[in-house]
């Protein structure tokens, strides 16, 4: 009885990190992006680089940090 009751704790836990996944993608590349609007503002250019630039880098953030998390996830399982 104990054991099942750990097991659906787990699941509940997998669950809940995976919903998470997506909240923590989107904050990041919107964080990115508005600090480079903000540089683009700050020191204009023709080709708003910095927001190019910073999103780019917020994307490749965001797919390491999944690819860390479910590493984890299934390491745990």
């Amino acid at each position: 009885m104990m054991d099942n009751k750990n097991q659906k704790k787990q699941t509940n836990n997998k669950w809940l990190a995976l919903i998470n996944i997506p909240i923590q993608m989107g904050a990041i590349i919107f964080l990115f992006a508005y600090f480079g609007n903000k540089l683009d503002e700050k020191y204009p250019n023709p080709h708003n680089i910095f927001v190019k630039i910073l999103t780019l880098a917020g994307v490749a953030i965001a797919f390491y940090n999944i690819n860390r998390q479910l590493k984890e996830i299934n390491k745990s399982s």
